[in-house]
């Protein structure tokens, strides 16, 4: 299966998104979208996108979408983030063979704070939509 053009290997690997490789990631200055081919691995009972696998991806992508406004703005560099509330609307269906996107952006990105959203899109239809509040780590944890 082709990947399009612009996104290269999910470089933020994690014990809960490993199951779910191959990821791809398309970076830019305000945002990280993250795609994936939907395979069977990826499915409910019925054959179709598992919800939660659509919460937990959206939820990586907004968050590495904050983590690099944050850092093109400089300053005091922030030890992570950790999401505060999380919400997805489910639109539609996706079934396996296709496209998988997340889109996100940054509606506010603050010292202590932010909040992103992201449409989520089966063959750039879309079939989700999340929004998330991130808090904003300055000491290590």
């Amino acid at each position: 299966m082709t990947v399009p053009a612009g996104f290269v290997p999910h470089d933020r690997r994690s014990p809960v998104t490993d199951a779910w490789e191959p990821l791809y990631s398309s970076y830019a200055v305000e945002a990280a979208r993250l795609g994936f081919h939907l395979a069977e691995k990826h499915c409910n009972g019925r054959g179709m996108l598992h919800g939660g696998v659509i919460a937990a991806l959206a939820d990586n992508a907004m968050g590495i979408s904050l983590a690099l406004v944050l850092r093109a703005r400089g300053g005091d560099r922030p030890q992570g983030l950790v999401t505060t509330s999380l919400a997805v609307d489910y639109l539609g269906v996706a079934k396996p063979g296709q496209w998988i996107e997340i889109r996100p952006r940054v509606v506010w990105a603050g010292s202590g704070s932010g909040v992103v959203d992201a449409l989520v899109t089966a063959d750039a239809v879309p079939i989700a939509r999340a929004n998330a509040t991130f808090r904003v780590l300055r000491d290590k944890v």
